[in-house]
């Protein structure tokens, strides 16, 4: 579980600051407010991990097919200052505890690098792993080259592999930064994302007999994510129809095969217990756009991370609120970690009760508001009592609803007396 993220010189991002990290975490804030940006530095240091071994650049910016696209150095450095040093340091509790060398057994990690692009022609690399009071990592310059380095002092040769390996060294280096290498690879394969827009329902979906490690980006994945899930005898036969009956969304459903073909079926769902079955196509849209969450949430191995963004796009206000229920339940039942994007009133009031009637802790829980202040974006924690009360509402958190009503009630006042009422 990730406990602490610090981003610099990214997008918008001047600089947060420490962010702490909860079970569940989520960003608010109105649109182009840099909540995003916070998740994209996740998913940039997860698809260098997944990289295919021959890779042998720094980090992956991504293309077209990449969890995220972010361009180039200069496209994503903090107001496309090309002197700037991009900077992101992180830490998170390991899932076993690791001995390295003579030092006691440690169960939390830490990690950060710094990156400048030196006038076009190369980056220089820094980055550290530390654990207790110690700190070993790298130093790879255009000029003079590259060395280990522990509590920022030369110690010996250590060529990078990434941002967060080294590919060459002596084999006390190796073995010293291959274990902090496989921890930082191990924590990244673990998240798993879904986008904002998942893609329309279909009217006949094709398995290949295949797994996957989630429902994927668009939930695309999600039929075979069900299939994989039933054969590896995971909870999702049971959890999803629950989960979509309590949301009010439908009834029940089941894959049906087409007997003219051996790999595709249809999605049919009963919207209640003795209605007629349908494709989910023929259902409301918020329907096919809550199962890839559904299912992720169940699919995915214990431990892993979440990132979700609008999980509650195009659905109900009510929806909305049980959705925090769900959200509430896999955190504590499946130890998972969710770290999401939010534009959702509903969600975070209901959480608000949770906490109120001790379903979730406060300090299980991690909410930000992020705003936007003459092209910087900046960053607030809110503040939970033990009772659900945020001490630090910001202003115009969801807009001005009261504002409206005012406004409302001052236009009906004037009316009537223009009317004579």
């Amino acid at each position: 579980m990730i406990t602490e993220l610090s981003i610099q010189n990214f997008k918008s991002w001047k600089d947060t600051g420490k962010l702490q990290t909860a079970p569940l975490t989520g960003f608010f804030g109105a649109n182009s407010s840099g909540k995003t940006s916070i998740l994209q530095t996740l998913l940039m240091l997860k698809q260098t991990v997944e990289r295919p071994p021959n890779w042998n650049e720094i980090i992956d910016f991504g293309d077209d097919n990449s969890l995220v696209y972010l361009g180039s150095f200069d496209d994503l450095i903090y107001q496309h200052k090309p002197d700037s040093t991009l900077g992101i340091s992180l830490s998170w509790k390991l899932s076993e505890k690791l001995s390295l060398m003579e030092e006691k057994e440690i169960d939390i990690l830490s990690y950060d690098f710094s990156l400048h692009n030196v006038q076009n022609s190369g980056f220089n690399l820094k980055f550290n792993y530390t654990f207790g009071d110690t700190k070993y990592g790298v130093l790879s310059k255009i000029d003079p080259g590259s060395h280990l380095i522990k509590d920022d002092k030369v110690i010996g040769y250590a060529k990078p592999f990434r941002c967060y390996g080294i590919q060459e060294g002596d084999f006390g280096t190796l073995q010293l930064i291959s274990p902090l290498e496989t921890q930082f690879g191990n924590l990244f394969r673990s998240i798993r994302y879904l986008g904002p827009l998942r893609e329309y329902p279909r009217h006949n979906y094709a398995w290949q007999g295949k797994h996957t490690a989630g429902v994927g980006q668009h939930g695309e994945d999600m039929v075979t994510a069900l299939f994989s899930g039933r054969i590896q005898l995971r909870s999702i036969e049971e959890e999803i129809p629950k989960w979509l009956e309590r949301l009010d969304l439908i009834h029940s459903y089941r894959l049906n095969p087409l007997t003219h073909t051996e790999k595709d079926y249809e999605f049919l769902v009963k919207k209640y217990q003795d209605g007629p079955e349908v494709r989910l196509t023929d259902v409301g849209f918020g329907v096919s756009q809550v199962l890839p969450v559904l299912v992720l949430c169940y699919y995915v191995p214990e431990g892993s991370i979440l990132i979700l963004e609008q999980p509650e796009a195009h659905l109900h206000p009510k929806v909305q609120s049980e959705l925090a229920d769900l959200l509430i339940e896999v955190v504590k039942k499946r130890n998972l970690q969710i770290i999401l994007e939010s534009h959702s009133e509903n969600l975070i009031v209901r959480l608000m009760r949770r906490i109120a009637e001790e379903e979730i802790s406060n300090k299980d829980t991690a909410f930000y508001f992020c705003k936007m202040n003459e092209g910087t974006s900046e960053i607030d924690k809110l503040i939970f009592d033990d009772y659900g009360n945020i001490e630090n509402w910001p202003e115009n958190f969801f807009g001005d609803a009261t504002g409206d009503l005012i406004e409302k009630t001052m236009a009906e006042m004037k009316r009537k007396e223009e009317q004579g009422l």
